[in-house]
């Protein structure tokens, strides 16, 4: 089972498309949740410890949706970029070894809080460049079923 794990509610109706159409084209390969929790305000005048603070409630919330045995991957600045295949094949990896319930895990604007990452098991940098939190979700999403298409040697256009 796969989970993605995601601070704020999608609001754009063809954002929302988008991710039912990923949603219905990955359940032929695995069971797939979308978990949204509440995001924080967090005005640009807030202070740095403000903006701390945003952080670390919406990565209580983020963490409360967390189980113990879950192998949580990080959508995070700071992680490794993967080629398609090396997802695909760290995915197949993770299967083979008895991670059978995988998170992905996307925060709010401002980032993540420190207890966030520590509870991370990989921190995948989806680009160099910077995206909105919703479509990185339908990007993840998209990644996703571009790895089953490749494990499963199905072709996919490019």
């Amino acid at each position: 089972m796969i989970r993605i794990i995601a601070c704020g509610k999608m609001k754009e109706a063809w954002m929302k498309d988008a991710i039912q159409e990923y949603v219905k084209r990955i359940r032929p390969y695995e069971k797939i949740e979308l978990v949204e929790v509440a995001d924080e305000k967090a005005p640009e005048t807030n202070s740095d410890a403000e903006n701390e603070m945003v952080k670390q409630k919406e990565g209580e919330r983020l963490l409360k949706q967390i189980h113990p045995d879950e192998y949580v991957i990080l959508l995070d600045l700071a992680g490794k970029e993967w080629t398609s295949p090396q997802m695909a094949d760290y995915l197949d990896k993770l299967y083979t070894s008895g991670h059978s319930k995988i998170d992905f895990v996307i925060g709010g604007s401002l980032g993540l809080s420190k207890d966030v990452i520590a509870r991370s098991d990989y921190r995948w940098k989806i680009s160099a460049n910077t995206f909105p939190h919703q479509i990185c979700r339908i990007l993840t999403l998209e990644q996703i079923y571009r790895c089953f298409r490749i494990l499963h040697h199905e072709p996919y256009h490019k």
